[in-house]
């Protein structure tokens, strides 16, 4: 999915301490929180629907720098900016400034800051032509550099010691009918060597497209083509900024990527979640007039947005936020709901009944996959995300954890759950973000349907456990931790950011 919001994602780091000179080592205080207990402690409205996409914090100047593009909203050809607001007081957060970004093409996506540095993603005016990053200093917003992309740029992040600017490179099509498809890639830019770009894409992979598909991986584009069809959604860096790993979200596939050689080395494919297992039951239909999750024969195709490493044991555990995405350009409609396909009557012997729009005949699915026979008729269900958040081993690509149906039910626990989305989606987790919690590391999922942040403890990654519910803004896509000793105040601060209203929530845990 473009994010017309992308989300800025945390990078857990160590406990690392600080030379004083060749013999001392002062460690890292630890700040004594209690991660169950965040509650709001300030926010700011700053526009409407377009605003508030994405939140970068400076820690020297205690300054927000966030996506702003709600007059791109109400007209194409306004500018876009970056909003710069002051929360040296997070209980009275203050805008201070805005950065024009009209020279530089079309809408802001992503941004992300360090060592004074704010880099902005920037896709084209025509959005499949190349994109730009630009660079601009945090205290007096002038410009540190411009440099060329891929097309589409849609997430940005330095790397943890800042050594290098990643960008993936989402490179969807012409809107209107598909016409013109720009390459999927990934930018890595050498801020030490001027900001070299070198962009790369997936054609090393094309050999093995069928392996990647026995696994779960789609290609299924208008053109069929593979390097074409592969859209970077997300990037998260190791804490020793050698390894990234970047959601491949329409192809439900997560690449890994080597940093100093700039070499895609892997992709993962995911699989897919079995909605008729224990644990996984959904609400299929939004006019059942009730919400009730129950089994279904259908799968779900996780296809992550956010994504987030923690390391645990020499082992990178990917945390990915599943929230599914469908592919509508022109004339190329991908999803379809299941009460206007033929079902295979030996595979679904009541049809009928299962095509009520009381049962699952409204809920969406995609035409790209079930058919396995190729006789016209569908054997298999898919449905688009997983409706939950899900742990993958970062060097094997494996499935270590799936939230099953917590998330679901946390949120009609909480009465706020919307069962108008049951038939597409559910509570859509986007965002992911990843920090320390006093000695606690913490998970931040966010939920674009449901107005939510849930947070979980992944003290152990393949056990995590729900701790609370956080009510936020409408439709939140922005989901970053500031660590304690960044922080204003000294204690933790959560940034959401909600692209539908423009509100910026900050929160905090007790002691």
């Amino acid at each position: 999915m473009r994010h017309q919001i992308p989300l800025l994602l945390g990078v857990l780091l160590g406990m690392a301490g600080c030379n004083r000179n060749h013999n001392d080592i002062v460690p890292e205080t630890i700040i004594h929180e209690n991660p169950a207990t965040f509650t709001a402690v300030g926010q700011i409205d700053i526009g409407d629907k377009g605003a508030a996409e994405i939140s970068a914090y400076d820690p020297v100047t205690k300054r927000l720098f966030i996506v702003n593009n709600s007059a791109g909203v109400v007209n194409e050809n306004a500018a876009n900016l970056i909003d710069v607001v002051d929360i040296s007081n997070p209980a009275a957060p203050s805008k201070i400034h805005s950065i024009s970004l009209e020279p530089y093409g079309g809408a802001v996506n992503s941004l992300s800051v360090s060592a004074g540095n704010v880099a902005a993603a920037i896709q084209a005016t025509v959005k499949t032509d190349p994109g730009k990053v630009v660079v601009f200093n945090t205290l007096d917003y002038k410009e540190i550099k411009s440099v060329v992309v891929g097309a589409l740029p849609d997430m940005i992040t330095y790397t943890p010691d800042g050594r290098y600017i990643l960008t993936a490179n989402e490179g969807e099509p012409t809107t209107a009918d598909y016409a013109v498809d720009p390459e999927g890639s990934i930018s890595v830019i050498a801020v030490k060597e001027n900001y070299a770009v070198t962009t790369l894409n997936f054609a090393a992979f094309a050999d093995k497209r069928p392996a990647l598909e026995a696994g779960g991986f789609r290609i299924f584009g208008k053109s069929n083509d593979f390097v074409k069809d592969i859209e970077p959604e997300y990037i998260t860096v190791s804490p020793d900024s050698k390894t990234a790993w970047i959601t491949l979200q329409e192809n439900n596939g997560i690449a890994k990527m080597d940093i100093a050689s700039k070499t895609i080395t892997d992709i993962f494919p995911l699989g897919f979640k079995d909605y008729n297992a224990a644990g996984n039951e959904i609400d299929g239909s939004d006019e059942d007039g009730k919400i009730e999750l129950k089994n279904w024969p259908v799968k779900g195709v996780y296809m992550p947005d956010g994504i987030a490493v923690i390391e645990t044991g020499g082992i990178p555990y990917l945390f990915t936020a599943n929230e599914g995405d469908a592919r509508e350009w022109g004339d190329f409609v991908e999803a379809v709901r299941i009460k206007d396909i033929k079902l295979d009557a030996t595979v679904f012997p009541s049809a009928a009944a299962l095509q009520a729009k009381t049962v699952l005949g409204r809920l969406n699915i995609t035409k790209f996959l079930g058919d396995k026979d190729g006789d016209g008729d569908y054997d298999e269900l898919y449905a688009f995300g997983a409706r939950s958040f899900s742990v993958w081993n970062g060097l094997t690509g494996k499935q270590v954890y799936d939230s099953k149906n917590e998330l679901d039910q946390k949120v009609i626990e909480a009465g706020s759950y919307d069962d108008k989305r049951s038939d597409d989606k559910s509570i859509e987790p986007e965002g992911i973000a990843i920090g320390k919690i006093g000695k606690t590391p913490v998970a931040f999922v966010g939920m674009e349907r449901v107005d939510a942040v849930a947070v979980y403890d992944i003290s152990n990654p393949q056990q995590p456990k729900f701790l609370q519910l956080l009510k936020v803004g409408d439709a939140p896509e922005g989901v970053m931790i500031i660590a304690a000793k960044d922080s204003p105040t000294k204690r933790s601060l959560l940034v959401v950011s909600s692209e539908d209203d423009g509100m910026i929530k900050l929160f905090s845990p007790a002691s």
